[in-house]
């Protein structure tokens, strides 16, 4: 007994593939974009269709325009923010030690007690 394809004589992706089973394709243009680092792109789109005013080079990821001697510019990326950074513009230094006294004196209030707990407990 053979072994062997179910289907003998054919294989993956086997049979005619063009036109008459796809369909038409649709009429493209090809534009060019260029980015800071002069990177050229050329996508197609459809004819029919509005070609966007910039493009994301998939060399650098810098934004493309189509006007090879004035591409658009860099974004500005702000660095990262920490939570203190944030918690610094929204409150004076007079503030925060304002707070950081009121936290130590609930705190040290708190070890008063037990302390004084522990040594009651220590005496009985």
């Amino acid at each position: 007994m053979a072994s062997g394809s179910a289907i003998r004589g054919s294989r993956v992706g086997a049979g005619p593939m063009g036109e008459a089973e796809r369909g038409e394709a649709a009429p493209r243009v090809i534009v060019s974009f260029y980015c800071a680092n002069k990177h050229e792109t050329r996508p197609s789109f459809a004819s029919d269709c509005q070609v966007p005013e910039t493009w994301d080079c998939p060399r650098c990821g810098l934004p493309a325009g189509t006007d090879s001697a004035n591409p658009p510019a860099a974004p500005k990326n702000e660095p990262y923010k920490t939570h203190l950074a944030y918690v610094k513009e929204r409150r004076s230094d007079a503030d925060g030690q304002a707070i950081l006294e009121e936290a130590l004196g609930k705190l040290r209030e708190r070890r008063r007690l037990v302390q004084a707990a522990l040594a009651s407990a220590a005496r009985n």
